[in-house]
């Protein structure tokens, strides 16, 4: 087992899809709804959820897809409130690794002795639009918080074993540009078929233009069927088919190894 890197599925060519988190740290995925996107998410917790790795969830739309790995999770955010903590807690947990890793005069937590490394994190956001939406001045307060503590965790958070794996059904420029600078800062990324131009755009319109135009290629008759990208180039592939059943099975069964990080139960 190599830490962080999971077999999700298979590339077009047939060789093995892997998220290796150590190389390329943070990923946004994106896809309609049915087009495979918790699915490959699902897959990507059951190959983590083996491992010594703390898994944080937030999910706003009231824990309506990340509760099936609870069991498996240091710490879930159910909604928008719950998530600003949570995720300025995730902050503060990475600027005193910042502090160990000074200290220590090394450059990164996989520097540290392996009795002395802090245990890797790996935060899953689902339908990240919900924390971008603003109805009000209060909840325009709230987004920008929750935009501006994850964008902190991607530019620090590699080197000090938080990772980032952002998902939404719909990612656009019109969410305010939190998530324009966000996107810069997660490297893999992931479009199923989706249902605005404008979110295959904020996925691949950066990387390369040929992968963005194989993504607007998908059909509703392909789900699963997934275009990734990254500096390196890009792929079609498809995601080991893990069932809600399956995720939920796999969270009770690796429930024991769920590390405990009371400075983020205390967030929440």
């Amino acid at each position: 087992m190599h830490l962080l890197r999971v077999a999700v599925g298979a590339l077009e060519t047939g060789a093995a899809w892997v998220i290796d988190l150590r190389r390329i740290p943070h990923w946004l995925i994106v896809g309609a709804t049915r087009s495979g996107k918790s699915t490959l998410i699902n897959a990507l917790v059951a190959g983590l959820a083996p491992q010594p790795v703390a898994l944080v969830g937030i999910d706003c739309k009231g824990g309506m897809e990340l509760s099936l790995y609870e069991p498996r999770l240091s710490a879930l955010a159910t909604n928008r409130e719950q998530a600003v903590r949570l995720l300025a807690a995730l902050v503060d947990l990475t600027l005193d690794r910042m502090t160990v890793c000074r200290a220590a005069r090394v450059r990164n937590i996989w520097g540290l002795p392996e009795q002395e490394r802090p245990v890797p994190v790996v935060v899953i956001v689902d339908e990240i639009a919900e924390l971008f939406l603003i109805a009000s001045r209060n909840e325009k307060d709230e987004a920008h918080a929750a935009g501006t503590a994850l964008i902190r965790l991607a530019q620090l958070g590699a080197a000090l074993g938080v990772f980032l794996v952002v998902a939404g059904q719909r990612v656009g420029s019109d969410l305010g540009p939190g998530v324009t600078a966000l996107r810069a800062q997660l490297g893999g990324r992931v479009c199923h078929r989706v249902a605005d131009p404008g979110t295959a755009e904020m996925a691949l319109g950066d990387l390369n233009p040929d992968a963005l135009k194989a993504a607007q290629a998908i059909t509703p008759e392909q789900a699963g069927t997934a275009v990734l990208a990254s500096g390196d180039g890009w792929e079609r592939a498809r995601s080991h088919l893990i069932t809600e059943a399956d995720a939920e099975a796999i969270a009770a069964e690796y429930a024991h190894l769920t590390p405990h990080l009371p400075e983020l139960l205390d967030a929440k």
